[in-house]
């Protein structure tokens, strides 16, 4: 554990075990989201289906990037991963992003993608909301994966035809933002 960070974010007036609560189930949310857009991707059939598939496929990798930028946080902020998977799937941030009850019905899945997306925004804004100008490290993290969320979100809301988001899917590249901090 880098002791010296949490020495500095508890200086900073942060309460430091619920901030690393925050990452933890942040960080739950985001494995949890993978396996989950997984099956959400394959699913993804048909006319409708395949013209989504490139979208989910790059936020069901960022997101499995946002996880594993966030760990190194967690265990330096003197955190951890829970030992049970289970338990680990449990604590999530956001609620399952799990396959509709009908895995044909493309604005369903939508929803479920686009719903998932928001409540990872407002997870990443709280936690730069409670970091910023106190938890650079954090914050900056944080800010990056939030970066990536909003992009996903406005995705997936076009699809839904909430209108124009301005966003247009990266190519060749993915976390763009969360690069950095997998290094």
């Amino acid at each position: 554990m880098a002791q010296v960070a949490r020495k500095m974010v508890e200086k900073a007036g942060i309460d430091v075990d619920h901030l690393v609560d925050l990452l933890v189930r942040n960080a739950a949310a985001e494995l949890t989201t993978f396996y989950y857009y997984t099956i959400l991707r394959v699913n993804l059939i048909g006319l409708e289906g395949e013209g989504l598939k490139e979208i989910a496929e790059t936020a069901r990798i960022e997101d499995r990037n946002h996880f594993e930028a966030l760990v190194p946080r967690i265990y330096e902020l003197g955190g951890k991963l829970p030992d049970c998977m289970k338990a680990f799937h449990d604590m999530s941030a956001c609620p399952a992003a799990s396959l509709p009850k009908n895995p044909t019905d493309v604005k369903a899945m939508l929803k479920v993608l686009v719903n998932a997306e928001r409540c990872a925004v407002e997870g990443y804004s709280q936690i730069c909301n409670l970091t910023a100008g106190k938890d650079h490290r954090t914050y900056a993290l944080a800010q990056a994966i939030l970066n990536e969320e909003i992009e996903h979100e406005s995705w997936f809301s076009e699809f839904l035809g909430e209108g124009p988001s301005g966003h247009f899917l990266r190519r060749g590249e993915t976390s763009p933002f969360v690069a950095p901090f997998m290094r």
